[in-house]
């Protein structure tokens, strides 16, 4: 015999402009918010934790991308100061 679930309220603070896009992709996937939510509780039941991987970025590639970014800095300084004498935007970017 199946017994019906009870279902109870609960009030999320989510950003306006978030919630009314999610609100528009699943209108046009045939559901609504309430049913998505309903679906990713029953992910997080089933995965026993969140159903995708929440990581924090790794450590080497932020090294890297703070050594270009001061990299490209340094040019920037050295081109205000007229040490370089001519900069071609395009290559510029190409050695980020």
């Amino acid at each position: 015999m199946y017994i019906k679930p009870i279902k109870v309220q609960t009030s999320l603070r989510i950003d306006q402009h978030s919630l009314q896009d999610a609100k528009e992709i699943l209108d046009k996937m045939g559901m609504n918010f309430s049913e998505a939510v309903n679906i990713f509780t029953k992910m997080i039941v089933f995965h026993r934790g969140l159903p995708f991987d929440v990581k924090l970025p790794n450590n080497s590639m932020d090294d890297e991308l703070t050594l270009k970014l001061q990299s490209a800095l340094q040019e920037v300084a050295k081109a205000e100061r007229g040490e370089i004498q001519s900069t071609n935007a395009r290559d510029f970017l190409d050695e980020l």
